[in-house]
C-alpha cells in the first residue's frame, strides 16, 4: 500500500519537475515475472525507473540504507530489499532473494554493471543477471537510463529540476537452453554471451560508449 501511495504521490510531481520521457514501456509484460536491467549511474535511477512502470517494482538495494531508520522507511516504501554486499554466499542470497520475487511473479529491477559507473560508460556486465534468468527461465528486459546524472550529479544528495530524463525499454531477451547448446553446454561461457548481449543493448538504449572493464566492487546480485 505505501508503495502505490508513494508512486500516486511522486508520479505527477516529478512529471513537472523534470522532463521525462519514457519509450518501450509496453514491452514490460502485463503481468507474470519479468526482470528489468538497467544501466546505473545515479541513485535516482531506482526512482526514475519504477514511475515509468505500471507494475510494482522491486530492487535489491544495500543493507547499509536501512541502517537510519529515518531512511529505511522510504526505501521499503519505494520497492527496495535490503541486501548485504559482497561476493560468495551474500551473492548467492541475492540472487536466492531475486528468485523468490519472481517466483511470487513479481518484476525486479537489477543493475547488471553491479555499482554506479562513475563516469560516462557502460561497464561490463557481471553475470547475475543472466544466471537468474536461466534458473527461473524468465524475460529479461534491458532499460536504458538517459540523463539522471544531470538530475543528480556523482556526489550530490539533491536532485537538480528541470532536467531531460529518458527510459528506454529494449525487446526482451531470453537465455534458453539453445544458448547453452550453442556453447556446448558450457554454462559459464553461456552467460558471458548473454550478459555481452545484454550490456550491447544498455550501451545502445543509454546511448553512452562501452568499457569492457568492470566498474568498482559489484552490489548484491551483480
Amino acid at each position: 500500500m505505501l508503495y502505490w501511495l508513494m508512486k500516486i504521490v511522486l508520479t505527477p510531481i516529478f512529471r513537472v519537475v523534470f522532463r521525462i520521457r519514457s519509450e518501450g514501456s509496453e514491452r514490460v509484460p502485463r503481468d507474470g515475472p519479468v526482470i528489468l536491467a538497467a544501466n546505473h549511474q545515479s541513485f535516482c535511477d531506482s526512482l526514475f525507473l519504477p514511475l515509468s512502470v505500471r507494475r510494482r517494482v522491486t530492487f535489491l538495494a544495500k543493507a547499509e540504507y536501512f541502517d537510519d531508520p529515518k531512511q529505511a522507511w522510504f526505501y521499503r516504501a519505494v520497492g527496495q530489499i535490503p541486501i548485504r554486499r559482497g561476493g560468495g554466499e551474500a551473492s548467492e542470497l541475492a540472487l536466492e532473494t531475486a528468485a523468490g520475487v519472481l517466483d511470487r511473479r513479481k518484476v525486479i529491477a537489477l543493475y547488471p554493471e553491479g555499482t554506479r559507473s562513475l563516469d560516462e560508460f557502460v561497464h561490463r556486465g557481471r553475470t547475475g543477471v543472466a544466471r537468474l534468468a536461466l534458473e527461473t527461465r524468465v524475460p529479461v528486459v534491458p532499460v536504458g537510463l538517459v540523463g539522471t546524472t544531470d538530475v543528480q550529479p556523482v556526489g550530490s544528495k539533491l536532485l537538480r529540476p528541470f532536467k531531460s530524463v529518458g527510459i528506454r525499454f529494449g525487446e526482451p531477451m531470453m537465455l534458453t537452453e539453445a544458448d547453452l547448446n550453442a556453447a556446448d553446454g558450457d554454462e559459464g561461457l553461456a552467460l558471458r554471451g548473454f550478459t555481452d548481449r545484454l550490456m550491447a543493448q544498455l550501451t545502445e538504449l543509454s546511448e553512452r560508449p562501452y568499457c569492457d572493464e568492470y566498474a568498482g566492487k559489484p552490489d548484491p546480485g551483480a
